[in-house]
Protein backbone atom coordinates (compact mmCIF):
# COMPACT_ATOMS: atom_id res chain seq x y z
CA UNK A 1 0.00 0.00 0.00
CA UNK A 2 1.43 3.32 -0.86
CA UNK A 3 1.39 6.27 1.07
CA UNK A 4 -1.41 8.88 -0.24
CA UNK A 5 -4.13 11.27 1.38
CA UNK A 6 -4.15 12.26 5.16
CA UNK A 7 -7.38 10.27 7.57
CA UNK A 8 -8.57 13.31 7.78
CA UNK A 9 -8.50 14.32 4.16
CA UNK A 10 -8.20 18.00 4.72
CA UNK A 11 -10.26 19.88 2.00
CA UNK A 12 -7.32 22.31 1.56
CA UNK A 13 -4.84 19.96 1.41
CA UNK A 14 -3.88 18.78 -2.93
CA UNK A 15 -1.54 16.67 -4.48
CA UNK A 16 0.95 17.94 -5.85
CA UNK A 17 3.89 17.27 -8.34
CA UNK A 18 7.16 18.71 -8.81
CA UNK A 19 7.75 19.91 -12.12
CA UNK A 20 10.38 22.69 -13.50
CA UNK A 21 9.20 23.74 -17.19
CA UNK A 22 11.87 22.57 -19.65
CA UNK A 23 12.38 26.15 -20.60
CA UNK A 24 13.76 26.81 -17.20
CA UNK A 25 16.12 24.50 -17.07
CA UNK A 26 17.29 26.09 -20.75
CA UNK A 27 17.21 29.15 -19.73
CA UNK A 28 19.10 27.77 -16.69
CA UNK A 29 22.20 26.21 -19.10
CA UNK A 30 22.31 29.61 -21.18
CA UNK A 31 22.56 31.86 -18.21
CA UNK A 32 25.62 29.32 -16.92
CA UNK A 33 26.86 29.26 -20.58
CA UNK A 34 26.98 33.17 -20.44
CA UNK A 35 27.86 34.35 -16.81
CA UNK A 36 31.61 35.24 -16.30
CA UNK A 37 33.72 34.05 -13.56
CA UNK A 38 36.18 36.89 -12.03
CA UNK A 39 39.65 36.93 -12.76
CA UNK A 40 42.16 35.17 -9.78
CA UNK A 41 42.90 36.88 -6.92
CA UNK A 42 44.68 36.23 -3.86
CA UNK A 43 42.03 35.86 -1.95
CA UNK A 44 39.47 33.45 -4.30
CA UNK A 45 42.95 31.65 -4.75
CA UNK A 46 42.89 30.72 -0.75
CA UNK A 47 41.29 27.12 0.20
CA UNK A 48 40.08 26.41 3.22
CA UNK A 49 37.35 29.28 3.26
CA UNK A 50 39.62 31.71 4.57
CA UNK A 51 38.24 34.58 2.69
CA UNK A 52 34.95 32.33 1.29
CA UNK A 53 34.24 30.33 -1.09
CA UNK A 54 37.45 29.34 -3.39
CA UNK A 55 37.55 29.80 -7.33
CA UNK A 56 38.83 26.48 -7.85
CA UNK A 57 35.58 25.38 -6.83
CA UNK A 58 33.50 27.54 -8.53
CA UNK A 59 34.80 26.76 -11.58
CA UNK A 60 34.05 22.98 -10.96
CA UNK A 61 31.16 23.61 -9.56
CA UNK A 62 30.07 26.02 -13.12
CA UNK A 63 31.46 23.11 -14.95
CA UNK A 64 29.28 20.66 -13.55
CA UNK A 65 25.59 22.55 -13.31
CA UNK A 66 26.29 23.09 -16.66
CA UNK A 67 26.95 20.18 -18.36
CA UNK A 68 26.21 16.89 -16.55
CA UNK A 69 23.95 17.36 -13.80
CA UNK A 70 19.93 16.42 -14.13
CA UNK A 71 17.45 17.90 -12.19
CA UNK A 72 15.04 15.55 -13.48
CA UNK A 73 16.89 12.95 -11.49
CA UNK A 74 16.19 15.06 -7.92
CA UNK A 75 12.63 15.78 -9.65
CA UNK A 76 12.21 12.44 -9.91
CA UNK A 77 13.53 11.65 -6.41
CA UNK A 78 10.85 14.48 -4.56
CA UNK A 79 7.74 13.14 -6.42
CA UNK A 80 8.64 9.68 -5.27
CA UNK A 81 7.11 11.38 -2.21
CA UNK A 82 3.63 12.38 -1.91
CA UNK A 83 3.61 16.33 -1.89
CA UNK A 84 0.79 18.81 -1.35
CA UNK A 85 -0.20 22.67 -1.13
CA UNK A 86 -2.13 23.30 1.50
CA UNK A 87 -3.81 26.64 1.81
CA UNK A 88 -3.70 28.47 5.06
CA UNK A 89 -5.74 31.32 5.68
CA UNK A 90 -4.18 33.53 8.34
CA UNK A 91 -5.45 36.26 9.88
CA UNK A 92 -3.05 38.50 10.53
CA UNK A 93 -0.80 37.50 7.05
CA UNK A 94 -3.77 36.75 4.55
CA UNK A 95 -3.66 33.62 2.79
CA UNK A 96 -0.73 31.41 1.67
CA UNK A 97 -0.24 28.18 -0.33
CA UNK A 98 2.27 25.68 1.52
CA UNK A 99 4.15 23.12 -0.19
CA UNK A 100 5.08 20.06 1.95
CA UNK A 101 5.96 16.40 1.97
CA UNK A 102 4.23 14.04 3.87
CA UNK A 103 3.85 10.42 5.15
CA UNK A 104 0.41 9.51 6.52
CA UNK A 105 -0.28 6.88 8.49
CA UNK A 106 -3.26 4.78 9.23
CA UNK A 107 -2.90 4.30 12.89
CA UNK A 108 -5.16 6.04 15.15
CA UNK A 109 -2.13 6.30 17.75
CA UNK A 110 0.09 7.81 15.42
CA UNK A 111 1.81 11.00 16.14
CA UNK A 112 2.19 14.09 13.98
CA UNK A 113 5.80 15.29 13.67
CA UNK A 114 6.50 18.98 11.99
CA UNK A 115 10.28 18.54 10.42
CA UNK A 116 11.19 21.85 10.01
CA UNK A 117 14.41 23.19 7.70
CA UNK A 118 16.30 26.54 7.70
CA UNK A 119 18.77 28.76 5.49
CA UNK A 120 19.93 28.14 2.73
CA UNK A 121 18.36 24.66 3.00
CA UNK A 122 15.21 23.50 2.01
CA UNK A 123 12.67 20.54 2.09
CA UNK A 124 15.28 18.73 0.19
CA UNK A 125 17.13 18.45 3.43
CA UNK A 126 15.14 16.15 5.04
CA UNK A 127 14.76 13.68 1.53
CA UNK A 128 16.79 11.39 3.28
CA UNK A 129 14.97 11.37 6.33
CA UNK A 130 11.31 10.49 4.80
CA UNK A 131 12.79 7.54 2.30
CA UNK A 132 14.26 6.04 5.68
CA UNK A 133 11.27 6.17 7.32
CA UNK A 134 9.59 4.73 3.57
CA UNK A 135 11.59 1.66 3.54
CA UNK A 136 11.41 1.21 7.52
CA UNK A 137 7.24 1.57 7.84
CA UNK A 138 4.42 0.76 5.95
CA UNK A 139 1.12 2.93 6.10
CA UNK A 140 0.00 0.32 8.59
CA UNK A 141 2.89 0.34 10.54
CA UNK A 142 4.02 4.41 10.43
CA UNK A 143 4.02 5.45 14.47
CA UNK A 144 4.06 8.97 12.70
CA UNK A 145 2.45 11.54 10.61
CA UNK A 146 5.49 13.19 8.90
CA UNK A 147 5.18 16.82 7.76
CA UNK A 148 8.15 18.78 6.33
CA UNK A 149 6.74 21.97 4.85
CA UNK A 150 8.81 24.16 2.93
CA UNK A 151 8.62 27.20 4.82
CA UNK A 152 7.00 30.58 3.91
CA UNK A 153 8.73 32.04 1.19
CA UNK A 154 10.37 28.73 0.37
CA UNK A 155 10.08 26.77 -2.84
CA UNK A 156 7.03 26.43 -3.92
CA UNK A 157 4.99 28.11 -0.23
CA UNK A 158 4.33 31.07 -1.41
CA UNK A 159 4.86 34.68 0.84
CA UNK A 160 5.84 36.46 2.43
CA UNK A 161 3.25 39.29 1.86
CA UNK A 162 4.19 42.69 0.48
CA UNK A 163 2.52 44.55 2.53
CA UNK A 164 3.79 44.34 5.71
CA UNK A 165 7.12 43.06 7.92
CA UNK A 166 6.89 39.19 8.49
CA UNK A 167 9.15 37.21 11.44
CA UNK A 168 9.94 34.24 11.87
CA UNK A 169 7.02 34.54 14.98
CA UNK A 170 4.74 35.28 12.38
CA UNK A 171 5.89 31.93 9.73
CA UNK A 172 5.45 29.87 13.20
CA UNK A 173 1.57 30.89 13.77
CA UNK A 174 1.43 30.35 9.52
CA UNK A 175 2.82 26.71 9.91
CA UNK A 176 0.60 26.26 13.28
CA UNK A 177 -2.34 27.21 11.53
CA UNK A 178 -1.00 24.57 8.80
CA UNK A 179 -0.74 21.49 10.99
CA UNK A 180 -4.46 22.56 12.60
CA UNK A 181 -5.84 22.49 9.35
CA UNK A 182 -4.56 18.89 8.48
CA UNK A 183 -6.26 17.86 11.35
CA UNK A 184 -3.56 17.95 14.00
CA UNK A 185 -5.19 20.96 16.55
CA UNK A 186 -4.88 18.16 19.31
CA UNK A 187 -1.05 17.59 19.57
CA UNK A 188 2.01 17.87 17.53
CA UNK A 189 6.04 17.11 17.72
CA UNK A 190 7.75 19.89 16.10
CA UNK A 191 12.13 18.95 14.97
CA UNK A 192 13.88 21.85 13.28
CA UNK A 193 17.67 23.05 13.10
CA UNK A 194 18.95 26.42 12.11
CA UNK A 195 15.94 28.49 11.27
CA UNK A 196 13.57 24.84 12.28
CA UNK A 197 15.43 25.10 15.61
CA UNK A 198 13.96 28.60 16.03
CA UNK A 199 10.41 27.93 14.67
CA UNK A 200 10.79 25.20 17.30
CA UNK A 201 11.27 26.82 19.90
CA UNK A 202 9.06 29.69 19.13
CA UNK A 203 6.33 27.07 18.52
CA UNK A 204 6.68 25.70 21.76
CA UNK A 205 6.13 29.19 23.27
CA UNK A 206 3.76 30.46 21.96
CA UNK A 207 1.15 27.73 20.45
CA UNK A 208 -0.26 25.25 22.73
CA UNK A 209 -0.58 22.56 19.62
CA UNK A 210 3.13 21.81 19.95
CA UNK A 211 2.90 19.85 22.75
CA UNK A 212 7.17 18.73 22.31
CA UNK A 213 10.17 19.46 20.34
CA UNK A 214 13.19 18.13 19.30
CA UNK A 215 16.44 20.62 17.72
CA UNK A 216 19.69 20.22 16.75
CA UNK A 217 21.09 23.62 17.00
CA UNK A 218 20.41 25.46 20.28
CA UNK A 219 21.48 29.15 20.84
CA UNK A 220 21.99 30.33 24.14
CA UNK A 221 22.47 33.64 25.25
CA UNK A 222 25.12 34.97 27.19
CA UNK A 223 23.78 34.84 30.47
CA UNK A 224 23.28 31.31 29.60
CA UNK A 225 26.45 30.70 28.31
CA UNK A 226 29.41 29.31 31.51
CA UNK A 227 33.09 29.10 32.11
CA UNK A 228 34.72 27.23 28.93
CA UNK A 229 36.89 25.84 31.56
CA UNK A 230 34.42 23.31 31.54
CA UNK A 231 34.06 22.22 28.42
CA UNK A 232 36.05 18.72 27.10
CA UNK A 233 38.29 18.66 24.33
CA UNK A 234 35.42 18.31 21.79
CA UNK A 235 33.36 20.75 23.04
CA UNK A 236 36.49 23.55 23.42
CA UNK A 237 36.93 23.20 19.36
CA UNK A 238 33.41 23.41 18.75
CA UNK A 239 33.19 26.41 20.80
CA UNK A 240 36.41 28.29 19.07
CA UNK A 241 34.73 27.16 15.41
CA UNK A 242 32.04 28.77 16.30
CA UNK A 243 33.85 32.38 17.84
CA UNK A 244 36.00 32.23 14.44
CA UNK A 245 32.18 32.14 12.66
CA UNK A 246 30.72 35.03 14.71
CA UNK A 247 34.34 37.09 13.43
CA UNK A 248 34.58 36.07 10.19
CA UNK A 249 31.63 34.08 8.47
CA UNK A 250 28.88 36.33 10.06
CA UNK A 251 29.37 38.93 7.13
CA UNK A 252 25.96 37.02 5.06
CA UNK A 253 23.30 37.46 8.08
CA UNK A 254 24.56 41.11 8.28
CA UNK A 255 24.16 41.65 5.00
CA UNK A 256 20.44 39.76 4.80
CA UNK A 257 19.03 41.51 7.76
CA UNK A 258 20.28 44.95 6.94
CA UNK A 259 20.25 44.86 3.08
CA UNK A 260 17.95 42.06 2.39
CA UNK A 261 16.41 44.12 -0.91
CA UNK A 262 19.72 44.93 -2.51
CA UNK A 263 21.47 41.02 -2.14
CA UNK A 264 17.93 39.52 -3.15
CA UNK A 265 18.10 41.13 -6.55
CA UNK A 266 21.78 40.67 -6.73
CA UNK A 267 21.29 37.30 -6.18
CA UNK A 268 18.67 36.40 -8.32
CA UNK A 269 20.21 38.01 -11.63
CA UNK A 270 22.91 35.27 -11.55
CA UNK A 271 22.95 31.50 -10.99
CA UNK A 272 26.35 31.55 -10.58
CA UNK A 273 26.19 34.71 -7.79
CA UNK A 274 23.43 32.44 -6.34
CA UNK A 275 25.91 29.30 -5.96
CA UNK A 276 28.77 31.26 -4.87
CA UNK A 277 27.14 33.10 -1.69
CA UNK A 278 24.83 29.89 -1.00
CA UNK A 279 27.73 27.39 -2.41
CA UNK A 280 30.02 28.86 0.04
CA UNK A 281 27.69 27.94 3.48
CA UNK A 282 27.69 24.34 2.06
CA UNK A 283 31.11 23.85 2.04
CA UNK A 284 32.09 25.80 5.28
CA UNK A 285 29.57 24.63 7.57
CA UNK A 286 29.77 21.17 6.81
CA UNK A 287 31.38 18.17 9.21
CA UNK A 288 32.55 16.87 5.52
CA UNK A 289 32.43 18.41 1.58
CA UNK A 290 29.12 17.28 0.27
CA UNK A 291 28.76 15.61 -3.54
CA UNK A 292 28.55 18.95 -5.79
CA UNK A 293 25.70 16.86 -7.38
CA UNK A 294 24.09 17.44 -4.30
CA UNK A 295 24.56 21.09 -3.46
CA UNK A 296 23.98 21.79 -7.09
CA UNK A 297 20.15 20.32 -6.63
CA UNK A 298 19.80 22.50 -3.42
CA UNK A 299 20.67 25.57 -5.45
CA UNK A 300 19.11 24.77 -8.48
CA UNK A 301 15.79 24.54 -6.45
CA UNK A 302 16.95 27.85 -5.06
CA UNK A 303 16.65 29.12 -9.01
CA UNK A 304 13.76 27.78 -10.03
CA UNK A 305 11.62 28.91 -7.08
CA UNK A 306 12.97 32.30 -7.08
CA UNK A 307 13.62 30.93 -3.42
CA UNK A 308 16.37 33.09 -2.30
CA UNK A 309 15.04 36.98 -2.39
CA UNK A 310 11.81 35.52 -0.67
CA UNK A 311 13.57 33.59 2.45
CA UNK A 312 15.77 35.85 3.83
CA UNK A 313 12.92 37.91 5.96
CA UNK A 314 14.05 36.23 9.14
CA UNK A 315 17.63 37.81 9.23
CA UNK A 316 16.07 41.30 10.65
CA UNK A 317 13.99 39.48 13.53
CA UNK A 318 17.44 37.40 14.45
CA UNK A 319 19.63 40.04 14.73
CA UNK A 320 17.23 42.85 16.06
CA UNK A 321 16.62 39.78 18.99
CA UNK A 322 20.33 40.18 19.23
CA UNK A 323 21.21 38.98 22.96
CA UNK A 324 17.43 38.43 24.34
CA UNK A 325 16.60 34.44 24.68
CA UNK A 326 14.98 33.13 21.51
CA UNK A 327 11.09 32.55 23.15
CA UNK A 328 11.05 29.28 24.60
CA UNK A 329 8.71 27.06 26.96
CA UNK A 330 10.48 25.91 29.45
CA UNK A 331 7.75 23.58 30.53
CA UNK A 332 7.11 21.25 27.62
CA UNK A 333 9.75 18.76 27.23
CA UNK A 334 12.15 18.57 24.47
CA UNK A 335 15.21 16.78 23.36
CA UNK A 336 18.81 18.58 21.64
CA UNK A 337 20.99 16.64 19.12
CA UNK A 338 24.46 17.74 19.27
CA UNK A 339 26.59 17.56 15.90
CA UNK A 340 30.40 18.71 16.47
CA UNK A 341 30.45 20.43 13.22
CA UNK A 342 27.91 23.12 14.01
CA UNK A 343 27.96 26.78 14.78
CA UNK A 344 27.68 26.97 18.45
CA UNK A 345 28.44 25.10 21.74
CA UNK A 346 25.64 23.60 23.95
CA UNK A 347 26.52 21.45 26.65
CA UNK A 348 23.87 19.78 28.50
CA UNK A 349 24.40 21.16 31.78
CA UNK A 350 24.60 24.52 30.15
CA UNK A 351 21.19 23.94 29.02
CA UNK A 352 19.53 22.50 31.74
CA UNK A 353 20.53 25.14 33.49
CA UNK A 354 18.17 27.77 31.98
CA UNK A 355 15.67 24.97 30.20
CA UNK A 356 15.15 22.21 32.89
CA UNK A 357 12.70 20.85 30.72
CA UNK A 358 15.36 18.78 28.45
CA UNK A 359 14.17 15.53 28.38
CA UNK A 360 16.99 14.15 25.94
CA UNK A 361 20.10 14.96 25.23
CA UNK A 362 22.64 12.58 22.76
CA UNK A 363 26.24 14.06 21.72
CA UNK A 364 27.71 12.81 18.23
CA UNK A 365 31.07 12.98 16.81
CA UNK A 366 30.32 13.49 13.54
CA UNK A 367 28.27 15.80 11.18
CA UNK A 368 27.44 19.76 11.21
CA UNK A 369 25.09 22.58 10.23
CA UNK A 370 22.65 20.58 8.13
CA UNK A 371 22.56 17.22 10.37
CA UNK A 372 19.37 16.27 8.51
CA UNK A 373 21.14 16.28 5.02
CA UNK A 374 24.65 15.16 6.75
CA UNK A 375 23.95 12.22 9.11
CA UNK A 376 20.25 11.52 8.47
CA UNK A 377 20.13 7.94 10.13
CA UNK A 378 21.64 9.65 13.23
CA UNK A 379 18.95 12.71 13.23
CA UNK A 380 16.12 9.74 12.65
CA UNK A 381 17.33 7.69 15.41
CA UNK A 382 17.60 10.63 17.93
CA UNK A 383 13.91 12.05 17.04
CA UNK A 384 12.31 8.74 17.12
CA UNK A 385 14.19 7.81 20.67
CA UNK A 386 12.90 11.25 21.66
CA UNK A 387 9.66 10.78 20.67
CA UNK A 388 9.11 7.14 21.93
CA UNK A 389 10.60 8.87 25.45
CA UNK A 390 7.88 11.74 25.36
CA UNK A 391 4.66 10.25 23.42
CA UNK A 392 2.44 10.16 26.49
CA UNK A 393 2.04 14.04 26.05
CA UNK A 394 0.92 13.97 22.96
Amino acid sequence: MKFSAPPTAAANLKPFQFRVPDDDIAELKTLLKLSKLGPETYENLQKGGKYGISREWLVEAKDNWESSFDWRQHEKRINDIPNFIATVDDAKSGKFDIHLLALFSTRKDAIPVLLMHGWPGSFMEYLTVVELLKEKYTPETLPYHVIVPSLPGYAKSSGPPLDQDFTLVDAARVLNTLMVDIGFGTGYVSQGGDLGSMLSRILSANHNECKAFHVNLFLLTSSEIQDPATLDSLQSAKLEYGQKFISSGFGYAIEHATRPATIGLALSSSPLALLAWVGEKYCEWTDKDLPIDTVLALVSLYWFTSTYPRCIYPYRYILSAGDNAMPTSIEKPFGFSDFPHDLAVSPEAWIKDSYPNLVYYKAHDKGGHFAALEQPALLLEDFESFVEQIKNVI
